[in-house]
């Protein structure tokens, strides 16, 4: 396993670290130790360039907006919403806009330590759905709450509730994973180890 992940926190999307640059601002949501992966909010205002991340492989998946062409090398790939599409960030990547300005999820991690998946899942207020370690969960839209807590080294379960707020992440933990109930989609981010030839 990669290092876990500290015990659940929610990650106010109106608190995130923001930069602007080309075209381009970015929310900071999270990052591994030492920069070992990271994830952010894109809102791409007008078509620009992408840096690049040598080493690394970048998932990236429209949660606003409509369409999303990158293009590299003489290639081009149209990403939809909620689609997560996954690709190598050696190469700076082209971003076109055909449809409008467009806010997408960014996954960054260097292959050789982290693996990345992302899955959109819609919301349920029946099945709470759990975010283990290693794993950080991002409304995408709808109204959600976060259901945490466990046992005290008393023997007494301690429970929480919050809700949840559209691009509000859930950063997750075990053995007492957080869970989430409510009507939307949610993007499930996980960061598990590369697989071994």
């Amino acid at each position: 396993m990669t290092d876990p992940l500290p015990r659940p926190v929610l990650l106010r999307a109106g608190d995130l670290p923001v930069t602007r640059a080309g075209g381009r601002t970015v929310r900071r949501i999270a990052a591994g130790p030492a920069g070992a992966w990271e994830l952010s909010l894109l809102d791409l205002e007008r078509p620009g360039t992408l840096p690049a991340a040598a080493g690394a492989e970048r998932v990236l998946t429209v949660v606003d907006g409509e369409l999303l062409v990158l293009g590299t090398g003489g290639r081009e790939q149209a990403l939809e919403r909620h689609r997560p599409f996954r690709g190598p960030a050696d190469e700076p990547v082209d971003a076109a806009l055909p449809t409008g300005p467009v806010r997408a999820l960014e996954v960054l991690a260097p292959r050789e330590a982290v693996r990345a998946h992302v899955v959109v899942l819609e919301l349920s207020k029946k099945r709470p759905h759990p975010v283990f370690a290693d794993q950080l969960a991002v409304l995408l839209s709808g109204r959600a709450v976060l259901t945490a807590g466990g046992v005290t080294a008393g023997g007494i379960t301690e429970t929480t509730t919050e809700e949840i707020g559209v691009h509000d992440t859930v950063r997750g933990a075990e053995p007492d994973s957080p869970r989430i109930t409510g009507r939307g989609f949610l993007a499930v981010v996980s960061l598990d180890p590369p697989a071994r030839a």
